[in-house]
């Protein structure tokens, strides 16, 4: 890895946002592509961070702010990335189902899919079953449905069964993610995968996509 490369990965994981700007500013300078940056420095750092919140050493805000890092790197690589025709590890389309309005986990789990290298469509919150099929009729490898409250669980079963009915089951992979879901309602509702936090959410986008760490 080159030095900046290794200055912007720090940044990150430090989260210091105007050094990981200016990092990513000098390793375009120096004349890196798009994509040896983001998966030499951005994806690892935030792989790195990731690690750090599963072994307790990170927590929410920790995350947060290096996730804010991340975005200023991104952000200046995300436009070469595309004129340069570099594919995403996926498309992931993202939101918490119908009648629930909690939005704090599903965004920390976007943001950390994004440091991953996915393509990230985020519906928002309270978000029905038919507008995550016309999302995903769009173009999808993985929907993402969250919900906190158990009174909006059923919702979650009931988006698989309607992308199911759209006959876009066999096309996307659905994980699930929320306070009261488990493994338990994962198998139960048809989903191919739960994730307890954004750090687990990110290993089980790449291990349904295909995709190598």
């Amino acid at each position: 890895m080159s030095e900046t490369l290794a200055k912007l990965k720090t940044a990150v994981i430090e989260g210091q946002a105007a050094p990981a700007r200016e990092a990513t500013e000098a390793a375009l300078a120096e004349g890196l592509p798009p994509d040896r940056i983001l998966l030499e420095a951005l994806v690892p750092a935030m792989d790195d961070v990731g690690n750090r919140y599963e072994c307790g050493e990170y927590f929410v805000p920790e995350m947060l702010i290096s996730v804010r890092a991340m975005k200023e790197g991104l952000r200046l690589l995300k436009p070469l990335l595309v004129e340069a025709d570099v594919k995403p590890a996926g498309r992931v389309v993202a939101g918490t189902v119908k009648g629930d309005l909690h939005d704090i986990g599903k965004n920390l789990v976007c943001m950390m899919l994004e440091g991953a290298g996915f393509d990230i469509v985020d519906l928002g919150c309270d978000v029905p079953a038919e507008k995550f099929v016309a999302a995903a009729r769009e173009g999808a490898d993985l929907v993402a449905l969250s919900a906190l409250l158990s009174t909006t669980m059923p919702n979650i079963k009931a988006t698989i069964e309607a992308l199911g009915e759209a006959g876009l089951r066999d096309q996307v992979k659905v994980m699930i993610g929320g306070a009261p879901v488990n493994d338990n309602v994962a198998q139960e509702y048809g989903a191919d995968g739960y994730a307890a936090d954004a750090s687990a959410a990110v290993a089980l986008a790449r291990n349904l996509a295909g995709v190598t760490a």
